[in-house]
């Protein structure tokens, strides 16, 4: 069969499909093969490498404590990018200039510049400006450069989560006498969360994931931070380390991408109902009294 998106394969088309599709997966299978039995001839799957994570004492020593912290600065980073994005995305719909100008101005150089520069250059700024003690700069230089990264990003999918909407609703809302401020909050803003909604989660996928490159280069003690010590102590096991780190921000990014989509459908299945449902009899007593019938 064909469509209007594509046209069916032939028997020639399908042969080649399938002979793709076993030598990618046969390269796939042999480059697994390959890893595999590099890291055995390392000795970086044997037992007591990967034993310590079966106990309590890498956790609480190393694990937990670096945890904590990825959370905390995500955690921080997020709280204060949301609402910061927000505000940026809607000044750049103002139709004063003062507003929508700096606003822009603001979104455009934020964005432009790795997360990595903002975060050494926070740590610069609060060792030779502010008595932040140093054991904890660190931590304020990965929030602010967290936060200034993905404010202007959450900015721009607030900005388009906006203009997708049609333009009919806000001007309709203006007929009717509301201005533009109760328009943004009454009837764009509920309806564009849902639009925004996966993009949103996307973004704080990313903030979880960026706070990595504070512990790899700003010495601040999250988990990636971690994995230095504690393969030193359990014997240089650092593919087992890191692995099991990668394990724990899958798992937490994962749980965050499911409730976003759990969320969404719930959004979505209550914007569906219009009103209550009338009983049958209520819609025929409804009729007749608009009829005149029902005084009769």
């Amino acid at each position: 069969m064909s469509s209007v998106l594509y046209d069916a394969q032939g028997p020639r088309a399908k042969r080649r499909n399938v002979i793709f599709t076993v030598v990618f997966l046969v390269a796939v299978a042999a480059l697994l093969w390959w890893v595999f039995n590099a890291l055995q001839d390392m000795g970086q799957l044997e037992w007591v490498k990967w034993k310590p994570f079966f106990g309590t004492e890498a956790w609480s020593t190393y694990l937990w404590p670096g945890l904590q912290n990825t959370l905390k600065a995500a955690a921080l980073a997020m709280v204060i990018a949301l609402p910061l994005g927000a505000v940026l995305g809607i000044s750049r719909l103002s139709d004063h200039v003062w507003v929508r100008v700096p606003a822009a101005i603001i979104v455009e150089f934020f964005r432009a510049i790795p997360v990595l520069v903002l975060m050494i250059f926070g740590l610069a700024l609060y060792s030779e400006y502010t008595d932040i003690n140093s054991d904890d700069r660190p931590l304020y230089a990965v929030v602010t450069g967290l936060v200034l990264y993905n404010a202007a990003v959450l900015a721009e999918i607030v900005r388009a989560g906006i203009l997708s909407l049609p333009k009919g609703q806000s001007e309709a809302a203006m007929a009717i006498g509301l201005r533009k401020g109760q328009v943004m909050r009454s009837i764009l803003l509920p309806q564009a969360v849902t639009a925004m909604l996966p993009a949103i989660v996307s973004q704080m996928v990313v903030i979880v994931k960026d706070t990595a490159l504070g512990g790899g280069v700003l010495t601040f003690s999250d988990l990636i931070a971690a994995v230095s010590p504690m393969s030193a102590y359990y014997g240089a096991n650092t593919i087992a380390s890191f692995t099991v780190v990668a394990l724990i921000f899958i798992a937490i990014n994962f749980a965050l991408t499911t409730f976003a989509s759990w969320l969404e459908g719930r959004l979505r299945r209550g914007k569906k109902s219009t009103g209550a449902v009338l009983d049958p009899n209520d819609a025929s007593i409804a009729g007749a009294a608009g009829t005149g019938a029902a005084g009769v």
